[in-house]
């Protein structure tokens, strides 16, 4: 019985976190201008799914993934992606082989919140199939996969137009490119990493899941 309702109210318990998150975060942070960059498109997509919620109930493992990225990119707005406390990470992350993507010296904050981006591609799969939209799972999560590529390059421009528009300061926090040219590039690529892995993980759940009930 409690399991029933720790299962069911899991997207509120989710809900909450994250408002408390961001009340907190909304105090003081290191550049207003880009705190309300970073933070309305985020609010607003916890809007969309508190207002579809009663249409659509997601399962509760994507309403975590989506909370992950959410609650991460709070985070890199109220420090600014470049300047958040992320040292020990960046030690981790630089550790792997190669630094194309996350060379040494640079606060990878931002790529990492890239790459979960791509956690979008669970619950858009999901919904896809679910819904019967797309009857195939495979064909599900390769469109689920090229939305959120297409995302990511409109994202990005989206960015250059708000530096080409504000200059400055704020323009290089809100960029948060520190120097990379081909940061842009790098950036899609993580999108669309973290998207085929998300996408994979919802055809392997579901198969799993769909075994476990014969």
């Amino acid at each position: 019985m409690l399991y029933k309702k720790l299962k069911k109210y899991f997207p509120h318990f989710l809900l909450g976190l994250y408002l408390l998150e961001f009340v907190v975060l909304a105090v003081s942070p290191v550049d207003r201008a880009d705190w309300w960059a970073e933070n309305i498109p985020v609010f607003l997509t916890v809007v969309v799914l508190v207002a579809t919620y009663k249409y659509f109930r997601f399962s509760n493992i994507s309403y975590f993934l989506m909370a992950i990225f959410l609650m991460y990119h709070t985070i890199g707005g109220h420090y600014t992606f470049e300047k958040v406390p992320f040292d020990f990470f960046n030690g981790l992350l630089q550790a792997l082989p190669g630094d194309f993507l996350f060379p040494d010296g640079r606060n990878n904050f931002d790529r990492l919140g890239h790459f979960l981006v791509g956690v979008f591609a669970y619950p858009a799969t999901e919904l896809f199939y679910v819904k019967r939209w797309i009857r195939k799972k495979w064909l599900a999560a390769f469109l689920s996969v090229a939305l959120l590529g297409f995302w990511a390059a409109l994202y990005e421009i989206i960015e250059m137009l708000y530096a080409v528009s504000f200059g400055g300061t704020q323009a290089e926090a809100f960029l948060g490119s520190q120097g990379d040219v081909w940061d842009a590039q790098k950036d899609m690529l993580l999108d669309i990493l973290g998207a085929t892995v998300s996408a994979l993980l919802y055809c392997t759940i579901s198969k799993f899941k769909k075994n476990e009930n014969k």
